[in-house]
């Protein structure tokens, strides 16, 4: 004799994928009082199995791009309130002649060696007033002074031996806030450049010198009208000395006339 039971598994539910024993059919032996071995056969609902399924519908709402931020038009006044400064770098009484990007270094002498000094911008710059040209070079990224001096009518500058991109000059240098003889080199990134930068210096060189040679003359010119009018000066003064010493004797005569006037006018008659 055989006796199924069956279980309705709708009520159930599938958290554990193994179901218990007694959802499984059992057959019964009729030669034995004990249970066969059950058999691994199971019937699960629908709807159970779907709702183990992962979700994979797309939502409206995940796929909804995010709305741009509205403007409110709230105001929100500053914490700190930062004045303007006015910055002075010197050279606003100076034209810039010459503007170039360039790499500068200096000889050591004591090591014996090429030193950078740094790299950016070298200017020719001349003052409106006095016509005096200095050459200016700032760091790009700092705006530290690498060089500032004079271009006098005695410099020279030279290219670079083997570096047709580079040239020499000597200059007595005020970067460092004391006159320093240094020997400089300049490196531009093309020819064309370094050519320019010579040009410019020398031509620079040549108007200071007739500068010097103009006020020399100025100089030798005042020099000789203050010592003509020292002359004239020195001269009135020996003839006005003449004049007093002329009085002097005048009135010295004058007074011995009188004096030889008065003692004869004293003498007794008879003699």
């Amino acid at each position: 004799m055989t006796v199924t039971t069956t279980v309705n598994l709708d009520s159930l539910l599938c958290v554990n994928l193994t179901p218990p024993p007694s959802l499984y059919k059992k057959t019964l032996n009729p030669n034995t009082s004990s249970p066969a071995e059950p058999s691994k056969r199971l019937t699960l609902h629908k709807s159970n199995m779907a709702s183990k399924e992962p979700d994979h519908e797309h939502r409206e709402d995940d796929d909804a791009p995010a709305a741009d931020d509205e403007d409110t038009g709230a105001q929100v006044a500053p914490i700190v309130r930062l004045e303007e400064v006015a910055v002075t770098t010197g050279e606003e009484e100076e034209d810039a002649i010459l503007d170039l990007k360039s790499k500068l270094y200096r000889f050591d002498k004591d090591g014996n060696q090429w030193k950078e000094r740094g790299a950016g911008t070298v200017k020719l710059l001349k003052h409106k007033k006095t016509g005096k040209v200095r050459l200016v070079m700032r760091q790009s990224k700092t705006l530290k002074i690498c060089a500032n001096h004079y271009v006098l009518a005695t410099m020279t500058v030279q290219e670079h031996a083997g570096n047709d991109k580079s040239c020499l000059w000597h200059a007595s240098d005020f970067a460092d806030d004391e006159l320093k003889d240094e020997l400089f080199c300049i490196r531009f990134a093309s020819v064309e450049n370094c050519k320019s930068f010579m040009e410019t210096f020398r031509e620079v060189a040549e108007s200071q010198k007739s500068t010097e040679e103009n006020k020399e003359a100025s100089a030798a010119a005042g020099l000789l009208e203050k010592l003509s009018v020292e002359e004239k000066e020195a001269k009135d003064k020996v003839e006005e000395k003449d004049v007093k010493a002329k009085e002097e004797m005048e009135t010295k005569e004058d007074t011995k006339k009188v004096d030889d006037s008065e003692k004869k006018d004293g003498e007794p008659a008879s003699t």
